[in-house]
């Protein structure tokens, strides 16, 4: 895939939602909702600030990130369904460190 995000804009791929609850209901396609996380593909050189100054982004390509229901515009690349969004929808980055964690 060539493609390079321009500005603040990130480019992500969804992570797919579990298919059971912890209670182990299995949840049908028609209830699922969209997941709110995904994995970052590729990322923009960044934004200018009021000085013309090239301020890069938070976010890095593998970061795994948390963003809000509506964000981005869905897009399909490669036939891959994408998301393109500014940084500023994302909400945070998860560390891998806490997904150590929660497996203990």
């Amino acid at each position: 895939m060539a493609f390079r995000p321009l500005h603040d804009r990130i480019l992500v791929r969804r992570l797919e939602a579990e298919e059971k609850t912890s209670g182990g209901v299995i949840i049908p396609d028609t209830a699922k909702e969209k997941p709110q996380e995904g994995e970052v593909l590729a990322v923009g050189p960044g934004a200018r600030d009021d000085s013309g100054k090239l301020v890069e982004l938070d976010v890095k390509v593998g970061d795994r990130i948390l963003f809000g229901k509506w964000s981005g515009t869905e897009i399909k690349l490669d036939g891959e369904d994408l998301l393109i969004m500014k940084e500023s929808d994302v909400m945070g980055v998860i560390d891998k460190i806490a997904e150590v964690k929660k497996a203990a």
